[in-house]
């Protein structure tokens, strides 16, 4: 009996034709949504997907591995009906490029206003202002895995000074000063811009808090491209119409998509973008070496060898 593999994401088809090529001893099948995704959920062996509906792996009953397309894996563990014998990988490793350049993106935007560039091109207004520079800066990154040392590099490249926060003590030539994360509160009081790329986990959740934001500069902004839970977004909000903090860029949110009734949507110091960070146009080329590697191994009976596979001790 061939082992069969679902591909649930819009890019399925793509991931198909590739994978086949190098696998075509397997059952490959692509679904583009959920409801594509019904007609082979219950044959499906692995799963290949950022994220699934609870129901759907309800139905699962031959599902022995789920391969995640991205960095995080807390939507799997938080399923209800995921068995704790199921294997979790991810994709960690290959959105340092992405991540870091969006990073950058939002840290030149908030701090030249770039926002404000484009309200006054659509009402054809010439308003000039001097520009706030990067450089000379700090940076402080929540975070310092893959993506946090890319982010890392380029904000030095930049003449910034970096500091950096983890819960893993780490020493890297583009942090020039770091924090444990216990010294958070320490290390917001000098930063700039707060830049958060740490895994949402039962630590890390509603991290960023209150206290922590009432610490930062007056002008001071944070940009959060992790996940929306790691920060307090009351707090967050009533930081920002107060004038607490400078601003902010949100690329993640507790609920998303953001509802469209949210103050967030409506404010000047303040940037929106739905979840693109981790996005590409290369994703799926930077994907494969990844995913085929482990499904390799997985062949070969190598489970406990797959490449970022999420121990069982993880609470689920």
């Amino acid at each position: 009996m061939k082992t069969t593999l679902l591909i649930l994401d819009q890019q399925a088809e793509e991931y198909k034709k590739a994978l086949e090529a190098s696998f075509p001893e397997w059952a490959i099948r692509a679904a583009a949504d959920e409801q594509a995704a019904e007609a082979f959920i219950e044959q499906a062996e692995i799963l290949l997907t950022f994220r699934i509906a609870d129901d759907l792996v309800q139905r699962a009953s031959r599902l022995r591995w789920i391969q995640g397309l991205g960095t995080g894996v807390d939507w799997f563990l938080q399923l209800p009906s995921l068995g704790k014998d199921i294997l979790i990988t991810s994709t960690r490793g290959i959105h340092g490029p992405q991540m870091s350049e969006m990073a950058l993106l939002l840290m030149l935007a908030l701090s030249r206003d770039f926002p404000a560039v484009i309200r006054n091109q659509a009402k054809q207004a010439w308003e000039r202002w001097p520009a706030e520079l990067l450089w000379g800066k700090t940076a402080g990154i929540l975070g310092l895995g893959t993506i946090g040392t890319e982010i890392a590099a380029k904000c030095q490249a930049f003449g910034m000074r970096v500091l950096g926060v983890d819960l893993v003590p780490k020493e890297l030539e583009t942090v020039d000063c770091f924090y444990p994360a216990v010294d958070l509160l320490q290390a917001v009081r000098e930063i700039d811009f707060l830049i958060i790329v740490t895994p949402l986990t039962s630590l890390t959740r509603k991290w960023v808090d209150e206290k922590m934001i009432s610490a930062m500069k007056p002008t001071a902004f944070l940009i959060n491209l992790a996940r929306g839970e790691i920060v307090d977004e009351e707090a967050l909000l009533r930081a920002l119409q107060s004038g607490r903090i400078a601003g902010a860029a949100l690329d993640v949110f507790s609920q998303e998509p953001l509802p469209k009734d949210h103050p967030l949507w409506k404010m000047k110091n303040v940037i929106i973008t739905p979840h693109l960070g981790g996005t590409s146009t290369t994703y799926v080329a930077q994907a494969l070496p990844i995913i085929t590697e482990n499904m390799r191994r997985y062949a070969e009976g190598k489970h406990e060898t797959l490449i970022n596979l999420i121990p069982k001790c993880i609470e689920r």
